[in-house]
């Protein structure tokens, strides 16, 4: 019986599927999402450089504002706005993570990465194929799809995150392949090769 990486490398991943790169090197597959584009890096610092000009000016409202009630409302609504606008450049900063996973086949090992722009920030995890319990396809509210691995941690924790995502309509066939190719790789049963 062959193995699973020899038939993964008569039976190749597709190159691209969703937002992330495939590719096989002997022994692992990796997958990596695409970089965000200049616009979507550039938008967070535009947000707190937006929020500190407002806050600055929210400031100097206050410190030479008169003493009615309308004088001192404007700067109010102005740090209000530059307080929703740090809330705004966080969450766009939290969405420029790029994410990478690696199948490390000989030693059964599935390698998630969370990458940052921050120095350091990388957040990486090491999961072992037994400790896999699924591989869900998600459908998202757009009509996309996501595939989504979920493993144990430990005896009640369970653990799940996007592996793939903005997985087209059109990708279906491809869909399939590749989360056929993870249950298999993660002895699941259920896709064909692992078991009934």
């Amino acid at each position: 019986m062959a193995s699973f990486t020899e038939a993964l490398e008569e039976n190749p991943a597709p190159r691209r599927l969703g937002d992330v790169w495939l590719r096989y090197e002997p022994g692992r597959l990796l997958g990596e999402s695409q970089s965000p584009s200049v616009w979507h890096r550039r938008r967070p610092a535009l947000a707190m450089t937006l929020a500190t000009v407002l806050a600055v000016v929210s400031m100097g409202g206050l410190l030479a504002g008169g003493r009615d009630a309308a004088a001192t409302l404007i700067p109010l609504l102005l740090g209000l706005a530059s307080a929703a606008l740090v809330g705004v450049a966080l969450r766009l900063e939290g969405r420029l993570g790029r994410r990478r996973f690696v199948l490390h086949f000989r030693s059964e090992r599935l390698r998630m990465e969370r990458l940052r722009w921050a120095p350091g920030a990388t957040r990486r995890e090491w999961i072992p194929f037994d400790d896999v319990s699924a591989v869900e396809v998600v459908e998202r509210a757009t009509g996309h799809f996501a595939l989504v691995v979920v493993w144990r941690e430990g005896e009640t924790r369970t653990r799940r995150e996007v592996m793939v995502d903005h997985i087209g309509p059109g990708e279906k066939e491809a869909l399939f392949r590749v989360w056929r190719l993870l249950h298999n790789a993660f002895g699941l049963r259920g896709a064909g090769l692992a078991g009934a």
